[in-house]
């Protein structure tokens, strides 16, 4: 398989109102988790942390000039693998014991690493097959209906389980955006890990479905419209009823 050199391993993507988006190009779509690094005055949050494969804060060193929040959607591996690089750590209580003892199993990384995951490695000394999530406890939690403030902009959690139980979501009023983590983005969902629950995914979608949303970045592939997240909402409940 190609080995890429750490300092090619993250694409960077500004977008508007502050936003950015992190990824690991190398890794496959479907296993490819979005990083959101959202600009405050005060201070900046990171929506997810990635594979864990190579060090944010060695490559992507502006990461953590000014003070910032980590913040997990979820404790799957390829959303929380970065987060012990980082002091400030927020999870949903449901699934803050994930964070703090990762085991390949509460993970989900033995089910998932493997070299189909990846189009290159990592020039790092990595052994694929001994791949860990490392622990990272949380510094703190949050619960739905919580607020995060960065000085110049807040973010209101929701809690948004069914994918897994301490799913959340962000959401932005100010610009109607959304962040969505994993219970819905512009791809194939995954319903069936070990701990999702479909009637609690149907009521985490219908509760999406009546906000004013405009722009929803989702835990993987591309952003998309609100227009598009209710049809795909609708288009779910549909094949669930």
């Amino acid at each position: 398989m190609k080995i890429v050199s750490r300092d090619q391993w993250f694409e960077v993507q500004t977008l508007s109102d502050g936003i950015r988006l992190i990824h690991e190009p190398y890794i496959r779509p479907f296993y490819r988790c979005n990083l959101w690094h959202v600009q405050g005055r005060d201070k900046d949050l990171l929506l997810d942390s990635g594979s864990g494969l190579v060090s944010l804060r060695e490559q992507l060193p502006w990461l953590t000039e000014r003070p910032l929040v980590a913040v997990a959607s979820h404790c799957h591996f390829d959303h929380i693998a970065g987060h012990h690089e980082f002091a400030e750590r927020l999870v949903h209580p449901a699934e803050a014991d994930i964070l703090a003892a990762p085991d390949g199993e509460n993970d989900l990384s033995r089910a998932f690493v493997g070299d189909d995951m990846f189009e290159a490695h990592p020039d790092c000394p990595l052994c694929y097959a001994e791949y860990r999530v490392k622990a990272a406890p949380a510094t703190g939690f949050v619960e739905d209906g919580d607020v995060l403030d960065l000085g110049n902009r807040t973010l209101q959690v929701l809690h948004t389980p069914g994918h897994s139980p301490g799913g959340i979501s962000l959401f932005e009023a100010a610009t109607e955006t959304l962040f969505s983590g994993d219970i819905i983005y512009d791809g194939p969902l995954i319903e069936d890990a070990y701990h999702s629950n479909l009637d609690d995914y149907a009521a985490s979608l219908r509760r999406l479905q009546e906000l004013k949303i405009r722009t929803v970045h989702g835990g993987h592939f591309g952003s998309f419209s609100g227009e598009h997240l209710r049809g795909m909402i609708d288009e779910w409940l549909r094949q669930h009823a």
